[in-house]
Protein backbone atom coordinates (compact mmCIF):
# COMPACT_ATOMS: atom_id res chain seq x y z
CA UNK A 1 0.00 0.00 0.00
CA UNK A 2 1.52 3.30 -1.06
CA UNK A 3 -1.12 5.83 -0.17
CA UNK A 4 -4.50 6.63 1.27
CA UNK A 5 -7.28 9.10 0.63
CA UNK A 6 -7.86 12.39 2.37
CA UNK A 7 -11.26 11.97 4.03
CA UNK A 8 -14.04 13.14 1.73
CA UNK A 9 -11.71 14.68 -0.85
CA UNK A 10 -10.78 11.82 -3.15
CA UNK A 11 -7.18 13.08 -3.01
CA UNK A 12 -4.53 10.37 -2.77
CA UNK A 13 -1.66 11.05 -0.38
CA UNK A 14 1.49 8.98 -0.49
CA UNK A 15 3.26 7.85 2.67
CA UNK A 16 5.85 10.63 2.69
CA UNK A 17 3.18 13.31 2.31
CA UNK A 18 1.28 11.81 5.23
CA UNK A 19 4.40 11.66 7.38
CA UNK A 20 5.21 15.26 6.58
CA UNK A 21 1.71 16.34 7.60
CA UNK A 22 1.99 14.20 10.72
CA UNK A 23 5.23 16.00 11.65
CA UNK A 24 3.57 19.33 10.98
CA UNK A 25 0.25 18.87 12.77
CA UNK A 26 0.09 15.88 15.16
CA UNK A 27 1.23 15.58 18.77
CA UNK A 28 1.42 11.90 19.71
CA UNK A 29 0.54 10.58 23.14
CA UNK A 30 3.10 9.63 25.81
CA UNK A 31 6.02 9.15 23.47
CA UNK A 32 9.20 11.05 22.63
CA UNK A 33 9.16 12.91 19.34
CA UNK A 34 9.11 10.38 16.51
CA UNK A 35 9.43 11.77 12.98
CA UNK A 36 8.48 8.41 11.41
CA UNK A 37 5.57 6.88 13.35
CA UNK A 38 3.82 3.76 12.18
CA UNK A 39 0.69 4.67 10.20
CA UNK A 40 -2.02 2.08 10.68
CA UNK A 41 -4.64 1.62 7.97
CA UNK A 42 -6.65 -1.51 8.80
CA UNK A 43 -7.26 -4.27 11.30
CA UNK A 44 -8.88 -7.69 11.22
CA UNK A 45 -9.20 -10.07 14.15
CA UNK A 46 -5.96 -9.90 16.11
CA UNK A 47 -3.95 -8.37 13.27
CA UNK A 48 -3.11 -4.83 12.16
CA UNK A 49 -1.80 -3.60 8.81
CA UNK A 50 0.30 -0.48 8.32
CA UNK A 51 0.49 1.83 5.32
CA UNK A 52 3.35 -0.24 3.83
CA UNK A 53 1.25 -3.41 3.93
CA UNK A 54 3.14 -4.92 6.85
CA UNK A 55 0.97 -7.08 9.13
CA UNK A 56 1.44 -7.19 12.89
CA UNK A 57 -0.14 -9.31 15.56
CA UNK A 58 -1.70 -6.93 18.08
CA UNK A 59 -0.28 -8.35 21.29
CA UNK A 60 -1.70 -5.48 23.37
CA UNK A 61 -5.25 -5.20 21.94
CA UNK A 62 -4.35 -1.66 21.01
CA UNK A 63 -4.00 -0.15 24.48
CA UNK A 64 -5.47 -3.04 26.54
CA UNK A 65 -8.85 -2.37 24.91
CA UNK A 66 -9.79 -4.09 21.61
CA UNK A 67 -11.15 -7.16 23.38
CA UNK A 68 -13.36 -8.54 20.59
CA UNK A 69 -10.72 -7.93 17.92
CA UNK A 70 -10.49 -5.55 14.98
CA UNK A 71 -12.78 -5.21 11.98
CA UNK A 72 -16.15 -6.08 13.51
CA UNK A 73 -18.53 -4.77 10.85
CA UNK A 74 -21.63 -5.36 12.96
CA UNK A 75 -20.29 -2.91 15.56
CA UNK A 76 -19.73 -0.29 12.87
CA UNK A 77 -23.23 -0.96 11.57
CA UNK A 78 -24.72 -0.53 15.05
CA UNK A 79 -23.02 2.87 15.36
CA UNK A 80 -24.17 3.94 11.89
CA UNK A 81 -27.78 2.93 12.50
CA UNK A 82 -27.86 4.82 15.79
CA UNK A 83 -26.29 7.91 14.23
CA UNK A 84 -28.94 7.90 11.53
CA UNK A 85 -31.75 7.94 14.10
CA UNK A 86 -30.32 9.88 17.08
CA UNK A 87 -26.66 10.86 17.10
CA UNK A 88 -26.79 12.99 20.24
CA UNK A 89 -29.04 13.77 23.18
CA UNK A 90 -28.11 15.83 26.28
CA UNK A 91 -27.02 13.57 29.15
CA UNK A 92 -29.42 15.15 31.66
CA UNK A 93 -32.20 13.51 29.60
CA UNK A 94 -32.32 9.87 28.53
CA UNK A 95 -32.28 7.71 25.40
CA UNK A 96 -32.95 4.07 24.56
CA UNK A 97 -29.35 2.83 24.07
CA UNK A 98 -28.30 4.44 27.36
CA UNK A 99 -31.15 2.82 29.29
CA UNK A 100 -30.49 -0.58 27.75
CA UNK A 101 -26.75 -0.34 28.38
CA UNK A 102 -27.18 0.74 32.02
CA UNK A 103 -29.38 -2.32 32.55
CA UNK A 104 -26.85 -4.61 30.83
CA UNK A 105 -23.84 -3.27 32.78
CA UNK A 106 -25.82 -3.68 36.00
CA UNK A 107 -26.55 -7.28 35.02
CA UNK A 108 -22.85 -7.94 34.41
CA UNK A 109 -22.11 -6.50 37.86
CA UNK A 110 -24.67 -8.91 39.36
CA UNK A 111 -27.16 -6.17 40.19
CA UNK A 112 -27.55 -3.34 42.67
CA UNK A 113 -25.82 -0.41 40.91
CA UNK A 114 -26.67 2.92 39.28
CA UNK A 115 -24.64 3.75 36.16
CA UNK A 116 -23.15 7.17 35.33
CA UNK A 117 -21.63 7.43 31.82
CA UNK A 118 -18.52 9.40 30.80
CA UNK A 119 -15.89 9.25 28.04
CA UNK A 120 -12.70 7.68 29.41
CA UNK A 121 -11.20 5.82 32.34
CA UNK A 122 -9.80 9.06 33.74
CA UNK A 123 -13.29 10.58 33.58
CA UNK A 124 -14.85 7.56 35.28
CA UNK A 125 -12.40 7.79 38.17
CA UNK A 126 -12.85 11.55 38.55
CA UNK A 127 -16.59 10.93 38.81
CA UNK A 128 -15.97 8.25 41.45
CA UNK A 129 -13.88 10.62 43.58
CA UNK A 130 -16.49 13.37 43.44
CA UNK A 131 -19.34 10.98 44.21
CA UNK A 132 -17.44 9.51 47.18
CA UNK A 133 -16.73 12.91 48.71
CA UNK A 134 -20.24 14.21 48.16
CA UNK A 135 -21.77 10.99 49.48
CA UNK A 136 -19.90 11.24 52.77
CA UNK A 137 -20.65 14.95 53.05
CA UNK A 138 -24.37 14.44 52.56
CA UNK A 139 -24.30 11.36 54.78
CA UNK A 140 -23.16 13.43 57.76
CA UNK A 141 -19.39 12.85 57.50
CA UNK A 142 -18.04 15.93 55.69
CA UNK A 143 -14.46 15.40 56.93
CA UNK A 144 -13.99 12.29 54.77
CA UNK A 145 -12.07 13.50 51.72
CA UNK A 146 -8.91 11.36 51.43
CA UNK A 147 -8.29 8.46 49.06
CA UNK A 148 -5.81 5.63 49.52
CA UNK A 149 -4.19 4.27 46.38
CA UNK A 150 -1.09 2.18 45.71
CA UNK A 151 2.35 2.90 44.39
CA UNK A 152 2.78 1.51 40.85
CA UNK A 153 -0.98 1.93 40.16
CA UNK A 154 -2.37 4.01 37.29
CA UNK A 155 -5.81 5.64 37.49
CA UNK A 156 -5.77 8.32 34.78
CA UNK A 157 -4.22 11.48 33.36
CA UNK A 158 -6.52 14.19 34.76
CA UNK A 159 -5.33 16.09 37.80
CA UNK A 160 -7.39 14.12 40.32
CA UNK A 161 -6.87 10.72 38.69
CA UNK A 162 -3.16 11.45 38.32
CA UNK A 163 -3.11 12.34 42.01
CA UNK A 164 -4.42 8.84 42.71
CA UNK A 165 -1.86 7.34 40.34
CA UNK A 166 1.21 5.91 42.07
CA UNK A 167 3.68 6.38 39.22
CA UNK A 168 6.21 9.15 39.83
CA UNK A 169 7.33 9.39 36.20
CA UNK A 170 3.77 10.17 35.08
CA UNK A 171 3.62 13.09 37.54
CA UNK A 172 6.95 14.73 36.74
CA UNK A 173 6.50 18.43 35.85
CA UNK A 174 2.72 18.33 36.51
CA UNK A 175 2.60 18.61 40.29
CA UNK A 176 0.99 19.75 42.48
CA UNK A 177 -1.99 17.60 41.57
CA UNK A 178 -5.34 16.98 43.20
CA UNK A 179 -4.97 16.82 46.98
CA UNK A 180 -6.03 14.17 49.48
CA UNK A 181 -4.40 11.16 47.82
CA UNK A 182 -2.26 8.84 49.95
CA UNK A 183 -0.27 5.87 48.64
CA UNK A 184 0.79 2.56 50.13
CA UNK A 185 3.04 -0.25 48.96
CA UNK A 186 1.64 -2.60 46.30
CA UNK A 187 1.15 -6.37 46.76
CA UNK A 188 4.36 -7.01 44.83
CA UNK A 189 5.29 -10.58 45.78
CA UNK A 190 8.37 -10.72 43.53
CA UNK A 191 9.82 -7.67 45.30
CA UNK A 192 7.90 -7.79 48.58
CA UNK A 193 8.06 -4.32 50.18
CA UNK A 194 7.75 -6.04 53.57
CA UNK A 195 10.63 -8.48 53.08
CA UNK A 196 8.42 -11.57 53.11
CA UNK A 197 9.11 -14.79 51.25
CA UNK A 198 6.65 -17.13 49.55
CA UNK A 199 5.09 -19.39 52.15
CA UNK A 200 5.87 -16.96 54.98
CA UNK A 201 3.54 -14.14 53.97
CA UNK A 202 1.28 -12.54 56.56
CA UNK A 203 -0.16 -10.30 53.84
CA UNK A 204 1.18 -7.07 55.36
CA UNK A 205 0.41 -5.46 51.99
CA UNK A 206 -3.30 -5.73 52.86
CA UNK A 207 -2.94 -5.04 56.58
CA UNK A 208 -1.16 -1.78 55.67
CA UNK A 209 -4.53 -0.28 54.74
CA UNK A 210 -5.65 -0.44 58.36
CA UNK A 211 -2.45 1.26 59.49
CA UNK A 212 -2.81 4.09 56.99
CA UNK A 213 -6.49 4.60 57.77
CA UNK A 214 -5.64 4.93 61.47
CA UNK A 215 -2.60 7.12 60.88
CA UNK A 216 -4.58 9.47 58.65
CA UNK A 217 -7.63 9.34 60.93
CA UNK A 218 -10.49 7.15 59.80
CA UNK A 219 -12.85 10.13 59.93
CA UNK A 220 -10.85 11.75 57.09
CA UNK A 221 -10.70 8.76 54.68
CA UNK A 222 -13.37 8.64 51.96
CA UNK A 223 -12.32 5.63 49.91
CA UNK A 224 -9.72 3.16 48.76
CA UNK A 225 -9.18 2.86 44.99
CA UNK A 226 -7.52 -0.15 43.40
CA UNK A 227 -7.39 -2.21 40.25
CA UNK A 228 -7.95 -5.92 40.92
CA UNK A 229 -4.47 -6.34 39.46
CA UNK A 230 -2.07 -3.46 38.87
CA UNK A 231 -1.85 -3.68 35.09
CA UNK A 232 0.07 -0.85 33.40
CA UNK A 233 2.31 -0.51 36.45
CA UNK A 234 3.86 -3.93 35.82
CA UNK A 235 1.12 -6.61 35.98
CA UNK A 236 1.35 -6.96 39.77
CA UNK A 237 -0.98 -9.75 40.88
CA UNK A 238 -2.02 -9.77 44.57
CA UNK A 239 -2.29 -12.80 46.88
CA UNK A 240 -5.58 -14.67 46.59
CA UNK A 241 -7.25 -13.19 49.70
CA UNK A 242 -5.81 -9.69 49.40
CA UNK A 243 -8.91 -7.93 48.06
CA UNK A 244 -11.18 -9.67 50.56
CA UNK A 245 -9.02 -8.46 53.43
CA UNK A 246 -9.02 -4.89 52.08
CA UNK A 247 -12.82 -5.11 51.76
CA UNK A 248 -13.03 -6.15 55.44
CA UNK A 249 -10.85 -3.23 56.51
CA UNK A 250 -12.91 -0.78 54.46
CA UNK A 251 -16.12 -2.07 56.06
CA UNK A 252 -14.63 -1.83 59.56
CA UNK A 253 -13.85 1.88 59.16
CA UNK A 254 -16.72 3.01 56.92
CA UNK A 255 -14.38 3.56 53.97
CA UNK A 256 -15.72 3.05 50.45
CA UNK A 257 -14.03 0.60 48.06
CA UNK A 258 -13.62 1.88 44.50
CA UNK A 259 -12.47 -0.79 42.05
CA UNK A 260 -10.92 0.44 38.82
CA UNK A 261 -11.94 -2.07 36.14
CA UNK A 262 -10.83 0.05 33.18
CA UNK A 263 -8.46 -2.68 31.97
CA UNK A 264 -9.52 -5.77 33.93
CA UNK A 265 -13.23 -5.42 33.11
CA UNK A 266 -15.35 -6.90 30.34
CA UNK A 267 -13.68 -10.27 30.23
CA UNK A 268 -10.00 -9.43 30.41
CA UNK A 269 -9.65 -11.22 33.77
CA UNK A 270 -11.42 -14.37 32.58
CA UNK A 271 -14.49 -13.23 34.51
CA UNK A 272 -16.84 -10.43 33.52
CA UNK A 273 -15.00 -8.12 35.95
CA UNK A 274 -11.70 -8.59 37.72
CA UNK A 275 -13.05 -8.15 41.25
CA UNK A 276 -15.27 -11.18 40.62
CA UNK A 277 -12.10 -13.30 40.43
CA UNK A 278 -11.52 -12.43 44.10
CA UNK A 279 -15.08 -12.65 45.41
CA UNK A 280 -15.56 -9.06 46.54
CA UNK A 281 -18.34 -6.56 45.92
CA UNK A 282 -17.18 -2.94 45.45
CA UNK A 283 -19.12 0.17 46.44
CA UNK A 284 -18.12 1.91 43.21
CA UNK A 285 -16.83 0.33 39.98
CA UNK A 286 -15.20 2.31 37.18
CA UNK A 287 -14.85 0.96 33.65
CA UNK A 288 -13.92 1.99 30.09
CA UNK A 289 -11.79 0.38 27.31
CA UNK A 290 -13.46 -3.05 26.97
CA UNK A 291 -16.97 -1.65 27.39
CA UNK A 292 -16.87 -0.83 23.65
CA UNK A 293 -13.69 -2.75 22.75
CA UNK A 294 -12.45 0.76 21.85
CA UNK A 295 -14.75 1.06 18.85
CA UNK A 296 -16.09 4.28 20.37
CA UNK A 297 -15.18 6.37 23.45
CA UNK A 298 -17.24 5.49 26.52
CA UNK A 299 -16.76 4.89 30.23
CA UNK A 300 -18.99 4.29 33.21
CA UNK A 301 -19.01 4.70 36.98
CA UNK A 302 -21.27 2.20 38.74
CA UNK A 303 -22.44 3.17 42.23
CA UNK A 304 -24.29 1.12 44.83
CA UNK A 305 -28.04 1.80 44.62
CA UNK A 306 -28.34 2.70 48.29
CA UNK A 307 -25.59 5.31 47.89
CA UNK A 308 -27.60 6.89 45.08
CA UNK A 309 -30.47 7.49 47.51
CA UNK A 310 -28.36 10.14 49.28
CA UNK A 311 -28.34 12.14 46.03
CA UNK A 312 -32.16 12.23 45.74
CA UNK A 313 -33.00 14.42 48.73
CA UNK A 314 -33.68 17.62 46.79
CA UNK A 315 -32.02 21.02 47.05
CA UNK A 316 -28.37 20.77 46.10
CA UNK A 317 -28.15 17.06 46.93
CA UNK A 318 -27.95 16.02 43.27
CA UNK A 319 -24.61 15.18 41.69
CA UNK A 320 -23.56 18.43 40.02
CA UNK A 321 -21.44 16.95 37.26
CA UNK A 322 -21.99 16.91 33.52
CA UNK A 323 -20.04 15.53 30.58
CA UNK A 324 -21.21 16.67 27.15
CA UNK A 325 -20.43 13.40 25.40
CA UNK A 326 -20.95 11.04 28.36
CA UNK A 327 -23.27 8.20 27.36
CA UNK A 328 -23.43 9.32 23.74
CA UNK A 329 -26.21 7.30 22.02
CA UNK A 330 -23.88 5.96 19.33
CA UNK A 331 -21.27 4.90 21.88
CA UNK A 332 -23.96 3.17 23.95
CA UNK A 333 -25.17 1.35 20.83
CA UNK A 334 -21.59 0.26 20.16
CA UNK A 335 -21.21 -0.99 23.74
CA UNK A 336 -24.44 -2.98 23.51
CA UNK A 337 -23.32 -4.68 20.32
CA UNK A 338 -19.87 -5.31 21.81
CA UNK A 339 -21.38 -6.97 24.89
CA UNK A 340 -23.72 -8.96 22.65
CA UNK A 341 -20.66 -10.32 20.83
CA UNK A 342 -18.89 -11.12 24.10
CA UNK A 343 -21.92 -13.11 25.23
CA UNK A 344 -22.83 -14.74 21.91
CA UNK A 345 -19.29 -15.94 21.19
CA UNK A 346 -18.58 -16.77 24.84
CA UNK A 347 -15.49 -14.61 24.72
CA UNK A 348 -15.24 -14.13 28.47
CA UNK A 349 -14.88 -17.88 28.84
CA UNK A 350 -12.49 -17.90 25.90
CA UNK A 351 -10.39 -15.20 27.60
CA UNK A 352 -10.08 -17.46 30.64
CA UNK A 353 -9.02 -20.51 28.62
CA UNK A 354 -6.61 -18.52 26.44
CA UNK A 355 -5.11 -16.98 29.57
CA UNK A 356 -4.47 -20.42 31.06
CA UNK A 357 -2.93 -21.56 27.80
CA UNK A 358 -0.72 -18.47 27.53
CA UNK A 359 0.44 -18.94 31.11
CA UNK A 360 1.50 -22.49 30.32
CA UNK A 361 3.26 -21.55 27.09
CA UNK A 362 5.20 -18.73 28.78
CA UNK A 363 6.77 -21.27 31.14
CA UNK A 364 9.24 -21.95 28.34
CA UNK A 365 10.74 -18.49 28.91
CA UNK A 366 11.30 -18.82 32.66
CA UNK A 367 14.79 -20.32 32.33
CA UNK A 368 16.08 -17.34 30.38
CA UNK A 369 18.76 -15.74 32.58
CA UNK A 370 17.23 -12.27 32.22
CA UNK A 371 13.62 -13.26 32.92
CA UNK A 372 13.06 -12.60 36.61
CA UNK A 373 9.34 -13.23 36.90
CA UNK A 374 6.32 -14.00 34.72
CA UNK A 375 2.92 -12.93 36.05
CA UNK A 376 -0.48 -13.59 34.49
CA UNK A 377 -4.08 -12.66 35.27
CA UNK A 378 -6.76 -13.79 32.86
CA UNK A 379 -5.55 -12.85 29.39
CA UNK A 380 -2.87 -10.45 30.68
CA UNK A 381 0.81 -11.27 31.09
CA UNK A 382 3.80 -9.37 32.44
CA UNK A 383 7.38 -10.51 31.93
CA UNK A 384 9.78 -8.80 34.29
CA UNK A 385 13.31 -8.52 32.91
CA UNK A 386 16.31 -8.30 35.23
CA UNK A 387 20.06 -7.94 34.86
CA UNK A 388 20.45 -11.26 36.69
CA UNK A 389 18.17 -13.54 38.67
CA UNK A 390 20.21 -13.35 41.87
CA UNK A 391 20.26 -9.58 42.41
CA UNK A 392 16.90 -8.97 40.65
CA UNK A 393 18.33 -5.64 39.47
CA UNK A 394 15.82 -4.25 36.94
CA UNK A 395 16.93 -4.65 33.33
CA UNK A 396 18.21 -1.52 31.64
CA UNK A 397 15.79 0.28 29.29
CA UNK A 398 17.85 -0.63 26.22
CA UNK A 399 17.19 -4.32 26.86
CA UNK A 400 13.43 -3.83 26.82
CA UNK A 401 13.75 -1.61 23.75
CA UNK A 402 15.70 -4.40 22.03
CA UNK A 403 13.05 -7.04 22.76
CA UNK A 404 10.18 -4.78 21.65
CA UNK A 405 12.03 -3.83 18.46
CA UNK A 406 12.92 -7.42 17.61
CA UNK A 407 9.33 -8.52 18.19
CA UNK A 408 8.10 -5.78 15.86
CA UNK A 409 10.57 -6.87 13.16
CA UNK A 410 9.01 -10.32 13.40
CA UNK A 411 5.44 -9.01 13.20
CA UNK A 412 4.49 -8.84 16.88
CA UNK A 413 3.48 -5.70 18.80
CA UNK A 414 3.91 -5.91 22.58
CA UNK A 415 3.94 -3.34 25.38
CA UNK A 416 5.90 -2.36 28.47
CA UNK A 417 5.28 -0.49 31.72
CA UNK A 418 6.77 2.72 30.34
CA UNK A 419 6.89 6.05 32.21
CA UNK A 420 5.86 4.50 35.52
CA UNK A 421 8.36 4.58 38.41
CA UNK A 422 12.03 5.54 38.25
CA UNK A 423 14.33 2.60 37.60
CA UNK A 424 11.58 -0.02 37.37
CA UNK A 425 10.24 0.30 33.83
CA UNK A 426 11.35 -3.25 33.15
CA UNK A 427 8.18 -5.26 32.51
CA UNK A 428 7.07 -6.45 29.07
CA UNK A 429 3.30 -6.70 28.75
CA UNK A 430 0.84 -8.79 26.74
CA UNK A 431 -2.93 -8.36 26.43
CA UNK A 432 -4.09 -9.96 23.15
CA UNK A 433 -7.67 -9.90 21.82
CA UNK A 434 -10.07 -12.61 22.95
CA UNK A 435 -10.33 -13.92 19.36
CA UNK A 436 -6.68 -14.97 19.38
CA UNK A 437 -6.05 -18.59 18.36
CA UNK A 438 -3.80 -21.19 19.99
CA UNK A 439 -1.51 -20.98 16.96
CA UNK A 440 -1.24 -17.21 17.48
CA UNK A 441 -0.34 -17.76 21.13
CA UNK A 442 2.44 -20.06 19.92
CA UNK A 443 3.58 -17.27 17.59
CA UNK A 444 3.69 -14.81 20.50
CA UNK A 445 5.81 -17.06 22.70
CA UNK A 446 8.11 -18.17 19.88
CA UNK A 447 8.69 -14.58 18.80
CA UNK A 448 9.33 -13.43 22.36
CA UNK A 449 11.80 -16.28 22.78
CA UNK A 450 13.71 -15.27 19.66
CA UNK A 451 13.78 -11.62 20.72
CA UNK A 452 14.97 -12.49 24.23
CA UNK A 453 17.67 -14.77 22.82
CA UNK A 454 19.17 -11.73 21.12
CA UNK A 455 19.97 -10.26 24.54
CA UNK A 456 22.48 -13.05 25.12
CA UNK A 457 24.38 -12.63 21.84
CA UNK A 458 27.70 -10.79 22.45
CA UNK A 459 27.97 -7.44 20.70
CA UNK A 460 30.00 -7.51 17.50
CA UNK A 461 33.69 -7.06 18.29
CA UNK A 462 33.24 -7.82 22.00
Amino acid sequence: MTGTSEAGSGVEWDKETLLEKDRQYLWHHITPHNPNPMIGVSGEGSWLTDIDGNRYFDGMSGLWCVNVGHGREEIAQAAAEQMKTLAYFPPYHSHVPGIRLAEKVNEWLEGGYRIFFSNSGSDANEVAFKIARQYHHQNGEPTRFKFISRHRAYHGNSMGALGATGQANRKTKYEPLGTGFQHIAPPYCYRCPFGQKEGDCRMQCAEAYEDVINWEGAETVAAVIMEPVITGGGVIVPPENYMKRVREICDKYGVLMIVDEVICGFGRSGQRFGHQNFGVRPDIVTMAKGITSAYSPLSATAVREDMYEVFKKGGDSHFRHVNTFGGNPASCAVALKNIEILEREQLVERSASLGESLRGKLEALKDHPLVGDIRTFGLIAGIELVEDKQSKAPAAPDKLAHVISECKKRGLLIGKNGDTVPGFNNVLTLSPPFVTTEEELDFIVLTLGEALAGLLVPAEGA
